[in-house]
Order: C-alpha cells, then structure tokens, then sequence
C-alpha cells in the first residue's frame, strides 16, 4: 500500500515535481535530460523534447512507472491537447503500456480518455479557463508557466493546474525572481529553478526534499540512465548472493536472488520476501526516499543469522515477465512458485520456510499460510485488516487534510473530486476490483502459523489500530493443541515503511534523510525467525 497501493501515489501532492522553461515564443528546440537527484542517487530522470508546437517527455525512475508523455501546444503558450502512457517499472521499450490516457481542454472543461485494464473511460471534469495539465515529477507545465508569465510581462503569476492524478484543479504560484531565476510553489512544495536565455531550466533544487536538478543538454542527455541495481553480495558479507528464475505456474519466469550463508552445516532455514502495492522489484526499492531497500535489508540481516532469503521482481519488473495486470490472489500463485523453487534446493529444509511480507504482502502472506500447512511462520509489516475501501477513503482524505494551503471549503471539493476520479478510473483494474472488496479477515481467520506482527506508529497509510485487529483475531483463531504464538510489535515514531517518522504522511517521504531502516526494527524481525525457525 504505498500510497494508496501502487496508484495512488498520484494523489499525494508532494511527489509533484514541478520546474521552468522558455519565455518569449515557442520556438527554440530542446533536447535535455534533467536529473533529479537525492545525495548521490538520482531519483528520477526527465528526457525533453521540444519543438515550436509540440513537446515530449520520458520520465522514469528506478522502481517507478515509466511514464510518456506528449503536449500540443498552442501559440498562447496552453496545451491544447496531452497524452500520457504509463509503463511498469523497468519494462523493455517495446512493452505495452498499462494505461493510456488522452486530455484535451474546452474552456472550463478537461474531456479524459483513459483506456487500460481492459476498459476505456470517457470523462468530462470541470476545471478553470487556461487551465494547464499536471503529472507527477513534470517539468512540461513549468516551462509552459514561465512563458505564459513572460509573455504577460509580470513577474508574479496564479496558475490553474489540472491534476490527472486526482481530476481536481488545483492553483499554483510562480514567482519570477530575476531573468536566471524562478520559483513554483503549489500544495505547500516548492521548486526554486535557473534559468537560460531562453527560459530553459540550467538547475536547481527544491528546498523541501532536499533534491538538487541537475541538467544534461544536448547529444550527452541519451547517454543518462537509471541503472540496473546491483544485487550482488556486500565485501566480506558472511554469505553468498545468486541470481536465480523461477518458473509459475501461469508459465512466467521470475527473476530474483537468493541468498544463502556461507560455511552452514546442513539444511537451511529461509523466507521468502513479498513486496508491497504497485509493481516492485525485488528489494522494493522506492526512489523518494535515499537508500530505501527494505528487502535487502532484511536478506543481508537474515544472511548474517544464518537464515536464507528468496527475494524475486513482481511481475513485469526487472527480470521477471507475467502480466503486471493481475490480482492480489494472481501475485499469491508467484509466491507460490518461489517457495516451490526455495523446497527444491538440496540447501534448503522445505519445512523450515517463513514469509516476510510488507504492505500487500501482508494481504498475500496470510492467503498463503492458509493453503499452505508445511510454512513454519509469517510476518506481516504494516499489513491491513480492512477492505481497500476503507483504506482508500482514509488515504484519498488524509492527501488533502495535509495540505494547509486549502480552505475547508476546497479540500472538501478536491476530496470528492479525487474520489469520483477513483471510482471511475483506479476502481475499475482487475488488481484494484479485488483490493476493494477483498476481506483480509477472513484469510486471517484460517493461518495457523506463528505470526510476528509489525507496524509502525505513526503509519498514515495503513492504520496502526489494523495490527492490533490483526493480533486480536490471530490470538482468537482456534487449533486443536492451543492456539499459536502471535507477537504483535508498534514501533514508535515510525511510518508505513518503519522509518523514524514522527508525522508519518506519505507527502514528507521525500524529506527524510535515509531509507535505511535502523537496528531495532530488523533485529526484532530477524530475532524472531530465528527462534522460530530455529525451533520449529
């Protein structure tokens, strides 16, 4: 459930990255690749294209959608017309996309074709005059406000923006400080650029985020890429990192690594790693925040306890193939291939197997625990007890409570408004169908297993009261011989990805100044799965 599962990141307004351009006319053409760039990772990299009439952009992210988008522009510096795809992260470039979706404006009115899952939408949303559009992480629609302010001649300027994400129109600010020099503030975030001559981004950072732009011009921008992570064991790590495939049952291949302890006596002990919402690769890598790798976290912790690790790409991510358009129950039948692969290894003890899984891997660990007697234990981080429609109604409101910018007025608005666009795009995937009216309660219901249960405090996306449901109807559940040990833990000040966190709101992800999640939380898993599968 990163943010509201997968999608829903789009309606959380601090991911909205948003920077300048030209200032006199729309012509001047541009190649460049603008970086942005969080210490030394580079979270995300925007290709532009731009021409008198038209612009282009790719924009990806390790871990992320890949996203392309395409403008037509018009003399008085609007967009007439935009279209944007949507990829799974680390897709080949001849893919698919998952969702397309085609805007064009008439007046105070935005028409929307979406086409994806199976389905097309046509909408017709209300907006503002002059109205420009918006994605996450874009560049486009700041240069297109700084020639709009130019050619007004005036140094401040209100601007409308569209926002596809939530189908809310929402006002932003620039503020033209010198000829080199703007800034753009919408929702609280702010975006502080030079500019060229020419009203080009050259750099600059924004404040809030503590991400630096950096921009390559010219022939020099198609050689940046986001590279592919590097999998490989740490020096001197007391254990050994593989590359390995797994075969599915619905004839897909995954791709992960398995670790496994060096100098062990006999059979090992292992877990199986389960990544949360949207499409992850196998260390769920998220690029908002430095260093965040959770599940190499967990294998380098669990390969120095002598227990192994199985940690494989979702579907359609990185390595593996498979239509990234399944459901939770479809990704449960991967996890189902790799704890079939982990029983075949000789180095393996197929009776001694756990599952770590975080956010929608607690939704899919329990439904195979409960059709799967031999696993010996599961752990659930931050895992939900609810239906998605209740976690989705909490997060849709929690994104605009937190915008102190809105009037009461205007957050109810933008609510509604982001609700409506759920119901009439989001809702309809197969994935997000099955998330809304999938019963966790049930499945938990049915687990035998030995359950460790972790969350963190201040977590905004799923509630920390859902662990203690998860607790209580664990404890409750019956089984000849007693009822299993369950260990429920709440770490203070930490959010959904049990970082320190004292607010916990997916929208200061970006502001935190580490991905590495601290001794207390993976001493506590890994003490765990060592005692239990010690002695299971």
């Amino acid at each position: 459930m990163h943010t509201p599962l997968g999608s829903a990141c789009a309606l959380f307004f601090a991911a909205l990255v948003l920077h300048p351009a030209d200032a006199t006319a729309q012509d001047g053409a541009r190649s460049a690749a603008i970086l942005l760039l969080k210490g030394q990772d580079t979270v995300i990299v925007e290709r532009i294209q731009r021409s008198a009439s038209s612009v282009t952009a790719v924009i990806a992210g390790t871990g992320l959608p890949r996203m392309n988008v395409s403008m037509e522009l018009a003399p008085t510096h609007l967009v007439r017309t935009m279209t944007v795809a949507a990829y799974g992260p680390g897709s080949p470039a001849d893919a698919q996309p998952l969702q397309t979706a085609n805007l064009a404006f008439d007046g105070d009115t935005a028409r929307l074709d979406i086409r994806g899952g199976g389905a097309t939408r046509n909408l017709a949303l209300g907006t503002k005059p002059d109205a420009l559009p918006i994605i996450n992480n874009d560049f486009l629609v700041l240069e297109q406000a700084v020639r709009r302010a130019r050619a007004a001649g005036v140094r401040t300027l209100t601007v409308p923006l569209f926002a596809l994400s939530a189908g809310a129109t929402i006002d932003a600010q620039l503020e033209l400080f010198h000829a080199d020099s703007a800034r753009f503030s919408v929702a609280g975030n702010v975006s502080v650029v030079s500019l060229d001559a020419h009203g080009n981004v050259t750099g600059g950072h924004l404040p809030g985020q503590g991400i630096r732009i950096v921009v390559v011009e010219g022939p020099a921008a198609a050689a940046i890429s986001i590279g592919r992570p590097d999998y490989s064991a740490p020096a001197g790590a007391p254990y050994t990192a593989e590359e390995v495939t797994v075969q599915t049952t619905a004839g897909h291949t995954l791709a992960g690594t398995l670790t496994l302890p060096a100098g062990a006596t006999g059979k090992l002990p292992a877990v199986v790693t389960i990544t949360g919402s949207g499409q992850q690769d196998r260390d769920e890598y998220i690029s908002l925040v430095p260093g965040f790798r959770i599940f190499r976290q967990v294998a380098d912790t669990l390969g120095r306890r002598g227990i192994a690790a199985l940690r494989m790409d979702d579907r359609g991510v990185g390595g593996s193939g498979g239509d990234v358009n399944g459901t939770s129950a479809d990704f449960a039948d991967d996890i189902r291939a790799g704890i079939a692969y982990l029983r075949s290894r000789p180095e393996i003890d197929g009776a001694r197997i756990a599952l770590v899984g975080h956010s929608e891997g607690g939704v899919i660990g329990p439904m195979i625990a409960a059709t799967d007697p031999q696993l010996a234990a599961l752990v659930i981080m931050a895992g939900p007890s609810q239906k998605g429609r209740q976690i989705i109604d909490y997060q849709i409101a929690g994104a605009f409570a937190a915008d102190t910018t809105l009037t009461a007025t205007q957050r109810d608005s933008a609510t509604t408004a982001a609700r409506a666009m759920f119901d009439t795009t989001a809702a309809r995937a197969p994935w997000m169908r099955f998330f809304l009216e999938y019963d966790p309660v049930a499945t938990l219901r049915q687990v035998t297993q030995p359950v460790l249960v972790l969350h963190g405090a201040t977590d905004r996306q799923v509630t920390v009261e859902q662990a203690h449901e998860i607790a209580g109807i664990l404890e409750a559940r019956p089984r000849a011989g007693g009822t299993p040990r369950v260990i429920t833990v709440i770490f203070p000040d930490r959010n959904h990805l049990f970082l320190r966190d004292p607010d916990g709101s997916p929208a200061n992800y970006v502001k935190l100044p580490s991905g590495r999640i601290d001794d207390e939380v993976m001493g506590t898993l890994a003490d765990w799965l060592a005692l239990t599968l010690r002695s299971h």
